[in-house]
């Protein structure tokens, strides 16, 4: 028989993601693969790295690490203002943190994440995201803390290694597909030890966690598969947590656009808009980033859709788009629309109405200003397609125009309406410019347009990096 596992992944999304590290630094698989000499090699390995970190002068690259562990951490003894600044001294403490159980010594109780054993109770000292300064004293009288096995101790402490970081805050990922939960592991913990080794310099703040969220789902891409990301920040000033998740079928919608020239034109397009430079010609926003960001939403409503940011970008007359750059925009929000949302649109009649009586008009830039104005809201659009009916209808130019049994799916508070706007926004917006009907103040440009056909031949989400900076993935590929 093989040894018994030491180690469970539970429903804890803290807990879980420090579990998954803890499987990565022992090299397992999986969880339930990690035994107790595992469990004593990451412990050793963990103990290390806290008390360097923790005795590490302010002014060098390692005391970076000592900041993530203070974000996390506290009130511990690795990170408290008293701490002690002889390693040999410190040690003993750290270790301690880790030691097995021993019920012999006293009595066991149930851990308060996986159910075992346990006979060391934890507070917010050691545990991050537990109560707040505001709540001092928010356990029973009498009570020390919770009760937490040693494989759940230590995975709350490989929890770092496992998440994004940032000096002052970590991102842990919740995902149904352990596949996909294991890639993020992997990718964070060879972040993570570079942070250890040589601090955040060089880790440039375009890479974001959902970039590293969205090639592991793109590598993990069978079937559905919801993912949730948990950032955080556990410090004694202002601690805050804020969650934001994709859908099921965001997967399926990436492994669509990898495998569609078009859709990763559109979307290589996205990411270019997304990016910001400041004075000096350097990246402030990375779009790559950005972009990834779209296909979140949070939990308390906060958050920019895909198709809102697509919208903003089809509506902008101010934006070189060439005929095939506007096409691909649309492509990728009716693709959204349909495989994240399994909406089914056929908006081709009424947006062939408001096509016709733009294009017709004396003045179409005017026309189409009007519609613009009026795209997003559910009464001023009734108006508009109520005028454009009637105004095509006294020229007669056309037999056959689509009537308010068509229009009522999008001037109504329903759902989805709103969504089903913005997609008749797009595909006005390309049959204009497929009808030669100049809706940009400017025309594209010919080196950009051979730059995005380059791009659109590469993988949309396995973080070449494009026209900006994607420190992740230079940093996987040895660039950085």
């Amino acid at each position: 028989m093989g040894e018994v596992s030491a180690l469970a992944a539970t429903g804890h999304p803290l807990q879980r993601a420090g579990a998954w590290a803890v499987t990565v630094l022992a090299d397992r698989d999986a969880p339930g693969r990690v035994g107790e000499a595992d469990l004593e090699a990451v412990s050793a390995a963990l103990v290390a790295d806290v008390v360097a970190a923790a005795t590490a002068p302010k002014d060098t690259s390692r005391y970076d690490w000592w900041k993530v562990l203070f974000a996390l951490y506290p009130n511990s003894k690795a990170t408290h203002s008293k701490r002690t600044s002889d390693p040999a001294a410190l040690r003993p403490d750290i270790e301690n943190l880790f030691a097995p159980d021993r019920p012999e010594e006293g009595r066991s109780l149930p851990c308060t994440f996986c159910g075992a054993g346990a006979t060391a109770v934890w507070a917010k000292s050691n545990l991050p995201l537990f109560d707040t300064s505001k709540a001092l004293n928010t356990l029973p009288p009498g009570v020390a803390g919770w009760p937490v096995c040693r494989g759940c101790r230590i995975a709350m402490w490989a929890l770092p290694y496992g998440a994004w970081v940032t000096a002052g805050s970590a991102t842990v990922l919740s995902c149904e597909n352990n596949t996909a939960q294991l890639d993020f592991a992997r990718r964070n913990v060879r972040r993570a030890r570079r942070v250890v080794n040589v601090g955040f310099t060089g880790m440039p703040a375009t890479a974001r966690p959902e970039t590293v969220v969205l090639a592991a789902l793109r590598d993990a891409s069978e079937g559905l598969c919801a993912t949730t990301l948990w950032s955080f920040k556990n410090d004694n000033q202002d601690p805050w947590l804020r969650v934001t998740r994709t859908r099921r079928a965001v997967p399926a919608f990436l492994a669509t656009v990898d495998g569609n020239a078009p859709l990763r034109r559109g979307w290589h397009l996205l990411r270019r808009s997304l990016t910001r430079y400041d004075n000096q010609g350097r990246i402030t926003a990375g779009g790559t980033g950005e972009a990834a960001r779209l296909l979140f939403e949070a939990e308390d409503g906060r958050s920019r859709p895909l198709l809102g940011q697509l919208h903003r970008l089809l509506a902008d007359t101010d934006a070189a788009w060439s005929a095939g750059d506007r096409e691909a925009l649309a492509r990728l929000a009716f693709t959204y629309a349909e495989e994240v949302f399994g909406m089914e649109t056929d908006l081709e009649p009424v947006a062939s109405l408001i096509a016709d009586w733009i294009e017709q008009g004396s003045s179409p830039r005017g026309r189409l200003a009007e519609y613009r104005t009026a795209a997003l809201n559910d009464y001023k659009l009734g108006a508009l397609l109520v005028q454009a009916y009637t105004r095509l209808q006294l020229d007669g130019s056309r037999t056959t125009l689509a009537g308010p049994e068509l229009w009522k799916p999008l001037i109504t508070r329903r759902p989805r309406a709103w969504e089903q706007r913005m997609l008749l926004f797009a595909q006005v917006s390309v049959l204009l410019q497929q009808r030669g009907v100049e809706i940009g103040a400017k025309a594209a440009d010919p080196e950009q347009e051979r730059e995005i056909d380059a791009l659109a031949e590469r993988p949309a989400f396995a973080g070449d990096g494009g026209d900006e900076y994607d420190g992740f993935h230079d940093y996987e590929m040895g660039q950085a």
